[in-house]
């Protein structure tokens, strides 16, 4: 299979293009080039115009900021199959985090020139666009609400549950990390993985956990 056919793929099992005719996305994954990024290299900075929109081959996108006491935390995980930058591909305004290579990593990237011209060639897509962008602020609205009223242990599973549909049971993360993504200090997460580690649903190592039962982690995510 072809780099723009791999392309074309990803592109389809994404909400954004998933209703576009195959025709259409061959056209546009044929726009697409690809970078290669070396471990902890910098695919860009906040700050930096929003110039191209990006899809994950293989390898692992760390969405990441500044902390003010000069530390990294890390926002989000993109691996294989991930597209990020739409918003910014769209308004063309600066990015809002940095990103980093979290392992070797290869990249499709779609130009903005490039994309803007085939929205003009094809409104549909520019339709879908406006539904993902509101479907982010229902998720937006979901996890302010989540933050406030779900416990700790749902918090953390939902999270659990979400990379590990993406990288799977083995997760690269740190505690600390996970404490930013559920607004909780890094005490109170260790605790309740202990627990969970107890209870056989899954084992601590350095710098990521292992996911052994799916089936009482997602019981626990859905508060059951």
């Amino acid at each position: 299979m072809s780099k723009q056919a791999e392309f074309a793929v990803i592109l389809k099992v994404n909400p954004m293009f998933a209703d576009i005719g195959a025709e259409e996305l061959q056209r546009l994954a044929t726009l697409c080039h690809t970078q290669h990024l070396e471990t902890g290299e910098m695919l860009f900075q906040k700050g930096d115009p929003g110039d191209a929109l990006f899809g994950v081959r293989r390898g692992q996108i760390r969405i990441e900021t500044g902390a003010s006491d000069g530390s990294r935390l890390t926002l989000n995980f993109l691996g294989a199959g991930d597209l990020f930058g739409e918003v910014a591909v769209l308004d063309g305004q600066s990015r809002t985090a940095d990103a980093a290579a979290g392992e070797p990593t290869e990249l499709f990237v779609l130009r903005r020139e490039d994309f803007l011209s085939f929205l003009e060639r094809e409104p549909r897509v520019a339709v879908k666009l406006i539904m993902l962008l509101c479907q982010r602020i229902r998720w937006m609205s979901e996890r302010m609400e989540e933050s406030v009223l779900q416990p700790l242990p749902v918090r953390l599973a939902r999270r659990l549950c979400a990379l590990a549909s993406d990288f799977g049971s083995e997760v690269h993360i740190s505690q600390e990390q996970l404490g930013v993504f559920v607004g909780a200090a890094r005490e109170s997460v260790n605790r309740q993985l202990q627990l969970w580690r107890k209870d056989g649903i899954l084992d601590l190592q350095r710098g990521r956990i292992l996911l052994h039962n799916m089936k009482k982690l997602t019981a626990v995510a859905r508060n059951e």
